[in-house]
């Protein structure tokens, strides 16, 4: 379950699903992936069947990928593969393909795409056992979750994070809002990075994002204003500790199959290492 957030201008992004245990869930992020254009998923991995493993279990999850799974180097990339046949059940079940059909594949740099669904944009994010989806017909999608519990504020990777802008404005909080907030702040960045295919080549101290219950906007070192309306950013916490930030980039008119140009504040728009587990949690 979620914990409602409140409504904000931009596109009408719905909370993420919760699939796995319910039969329904799929049907209901369908129903968001067509009248919203956007859907987000997420499963606990261990509700998702069958289980990750070794062994039978795992060579019945990925059945005629087995040999393909066996051809790969390091148990990082394996398990980075075994995952996105995990997640490839629920959102075959989305799309009403076949899941043993439909791949999650990678591009040269690890960036995730659908093979065969070249209108739909997708992006993974993983933390811990909490897998993330998101689906987008809009024009580019960046996903990210993190644990609200992890502490960053304070520390080397937390300084990393932050414009001088956001900086003050942390410093500024009562202090059991800080971290929290900076949780916030690393989730919307990563997902932006994905979203523009930049990865953890965009430094996060490049960028930024204001503080809550304002309209969210990318913004300028200094704070001033760096994106307008074709983007569209939330923050959706979820019960058990997490939150999900999504990133969508509204390319307007785009033709079947292509997606319209983004870029990271007037840089040029690249690609960067993305996987289900990849989460930028070090720029």
């Amino acid at each position: 379950m979620t914990v409602p957030a409140a409504p904000v201008p931009g596109l009408r992004l719905g909370p993420p699903v919760e699939v796995g245990a319910d039969a329904t869930a799929c049907d209901r992020a369908r129903a968001d992936l067509s009248e919203r254009g956007t859907a987000l998923l997420y499963a606990d991995r261990r509700d998702l069947r069958p289980p990750p493993g070794t062994g039978e279990d795992l060579r019945g999850l990925l059945g005629r990928d087995w040999p393909r799974y066996l051809d790969l180097a390091g148990a990082e990339v394996r398990d980075r593969y075994a995952v996105s046949r995990l997640l490839a059940g629920s959102v075959a079940r989305v799309l009403r393909g076949d899941p043993d059909a439909l791949e999650i594949a990678y591009g040269p740099t690890g960036r995730p795409y659908l093979r065969g669904y070249g209108h739909i944009d997708i992006s993974l994010s993983r933390a811990g056992e909490l897998l993330v989806v998101g689906l987008t017909t809009q024009g580019l999608i960046g996903v990210d979750a993190e644990h609200t519990g992890r502490e960053l504020y304070g520390s080397e990777l937390g300084r990393r994070v932050c414009t001088a802008y956001e900086t003050i404005t942390l410093a500024a909080l009562p202090e059991e809002q800080r971290n929290p907030r900076l949780v916030r702040l690393l989730t919307l960045k990563a997902a932006y990075s994905k979203a523009i295919g930049q990865g953890t080549r965009l430094p996060f101290t490049e960028f930024g994002f204001g503080p809550d219950g304002r309209p969210m906007r990318a913004r300028r070192p200094d704070g001033s204003p760096g994106s307008g309306d074709e983007w569209t950013f939330r923050t959706f916490p979820l019960t058990g500790g997490h939150c999900v930030s999504v990133a969508v980039y509204d390319a307007g008119d785009v033709p079947p199959g292509g997606t319209g140009p983004a870029a990271p504040l007037g840089a040029d728009r690249g690609e960067g290492a993305e996987g289900p587990d990849d989460t930028p949690h070090g720029p």
